[in-house]
């Protein structure tokens, strides 16, 4: 029988920890919503005494989320616990989640103290959190280094106090997922009352095994695990979401599952990245830039004949709408050619063995081929006068206490037509007067902006992505003038559509 793995987002609790990484409560809950549509089972939501604005964040996440179970941290002091119930007094389903450091390191350096007085205080911790609440997590913070023996009796003792989930964090990242599995075994196998409380993961990444460490926690026993979007979070971060939940999916064997919805996913890596003002690295799991790239002409040729030749994930499972196939010196002919097609450009053999030789070329003198480069070297310079839609000329009014203008002028079909539009900005302005002139429905996919050369009198390229009932169009141009460049590239991706 299928085990349903609890996915438990900290996203706003230990992911914001990370310094500069802070979050207003507009913000958090805006995040919030997302970790609902994505699916979440729990939110942790904050840590509600460490500050005003972050009881404030708890409460109003607590009345706009409707599935979720919200959560609130607290130590295992009266006075956190008191404040983490109040802070939650408007969640539909709600969580205390209180606990206290258990290895040899946190009960002598830290909290001074010995063995049997912090598994009172953990104990007394629980049945305080009880009165509040009928859902207490239970974290024994640094589990990773504690004693077994002395783990379990902790987990027994606050099991039978209340708890009805059991948190056991390699809070240092210092467990192999061997040891880690072994630990969560320990326990199924050594606490008696084990099955009254639900186990869960909550693993860090110092030594890069936070998503090893879970999967192993998990395959012994541990039916919940704490992540959180991008795994950011304290140090090298957390537990990944997206690598656990796409673990679990891609592996039927395992027999687990998720509420997870996964097509979701991209989209709440890029609004974690993008609030949280931390850059995704290009090569992470699932979500970088790169995840689905392929830059080798064996790879490039192997996916365009079959997917799975070197993909295990399809990227529309997590958001991604299509591979990147990208041309650098390594790049084949299959890539070369499949990449112009997708331009529009089809050509015989030997036209498209002479562009490739060029290709080849200035591959060598480039990091990587761009879509302009491509069409230069298909001729396109030749036709520019041949475009189905020109712009015949563009006049913009911007500034500080001026509302962006533009004024478009564009040949289309042997006529002239001329529309000008207001917007957030020049080119914005800009590009709703071309849509309004032309009449397409089209929404912008990508928009970028490259400088060619250097200076202030940068010629600067400009690539956009438009999607028109399903299909994807490619437009590009060069000037100096950006604003310039960004119309023309815009009417180019216009023109492709029939």
């Amino acid at each position: 029988m299928t085990s349903k793995i609890q996915i438990f987002d900290t996203t706003l609790r230990d992911g914001e920890q990370v310094p500069g990484c802070q979050l207003n409560t507009i913000e958090k809950i805006e995040i919030a919503r997302q970790l609902e549509k994505l699916g979440v089972d729990i939110i942790e939501a904050g840590f509600p005494v460490s500050s005003p604005g972050d009881f404030n964040s708890v409460v109003e996440i607590s009345k706009i989320i409707e599935a979720p179970v919200i959560c609130a941290l607290t130590r295992a002091v009266n006075k956190d616990i008191e404040v983490a119930a109040d802070s939650l007094k408007f969640a539909k389903r709600k969580r205390i989640h209180t606990g206290i450091g258990t290895s040899e390191y946190h009960i002598k350096h830290k909290l001074n103290s010995n063995p049997e007085d912090i598994l009172k205080r953990a104990v007394e911790a629980v049945k305080y959190a009880r009165k509040f609440v009928d859902d207490v997590e239970f974290y024994a913070e640094d589990a990773g280094r504690t004693d077994n023996e002395y783990l379990a009796r902790v987990i027994e003792s606050v099991i039978k106090a209340g708890a009805t989930v059991v948190n056991i964090p390699d809070t240092t990242g210092y467990c192999l997922p061997y040891e880690y599995g072994e630990k969560i075994a320990f326990l199924v196998n050594n606490v008696p009352n084990i099955d009254k409380a639900i186990i869960s993961t909550h693993c860090h990444n110092d030594l890069g095994m936070a998503t090893a460490n879970t999967l192993s926690g998990i395959m012994n026993g541990a039916r919940q695990a704490e992540v959180t979007v991008n795994g950011i979070g304290e140090r090298a971060g957390n537990t990944s979401l997206e690598e656990v939940v796409m673990a679990i999916k891609s592996h039927h064997a395992l027999d687990f599952e998720t509420g997870i919805d996964s097509r979701q996913i991209m989209k709440s890596s890029k609004l974690v990245s993008t609030l949280m003002h931390m850059p995704v690295q290009p090569n992470k799991a699932i979500v970088g830039r790169n995840a689905f790239a392929h830059s080798s002409g064996i790879h490039q040729d192997g996916v365009l004949k079959y997917r799975q030749n070197y993909e295990i994930i399809d990227p529309a499972e997590v958001g991604v709408k299509e591979s990147a196939i990208v041309l650098t010196a390594r790049s084949g002919r299959a890539a070369l050619k499949h990449r112009l097609q997708l331009l529009a450009y089809e050509f015989e053999t030997k036209e498209l063995d002479d562009i490739y030789n060029r290709f080849l070329e200035l591959a060598d003198k480039k990091k990587d081929i761009s879509d302009e480069d491509l069409e230069i070297l298909a001729g396109r310079e030749k036709q520019k006068g041949k475009r189905p839609i020109e712009l015949v000329s563009l006049q913009v009014m911007c500034g500080k206490s001026t509302i962006p203008t533009a004024t478009v002028q564009v040949s289309f079909k042997g006529d002239v037509f001329t529309e000008t539009a207001s917007g957030n900005g020049p080119i914005d302005a800009s590009f709703t007067a071309v849509k309004n002139l032309l009449k397409r429905r089209v929404r912008l996919e990508e928009f970028l902006i490259q400088a060619i050369t250097r200076g202030s009198d940068d010629l600067g390229k400009v690539h956009v992505q438009v999607e028109h009932k399903g299909d994807i169009y490619y437009g590009f141009s060069a000037h100096t003038d950006i604003v310039t460049a960004s119309v023309e590239a815009f009417l180019d991706a216009l023109g492709k559509i029939s």
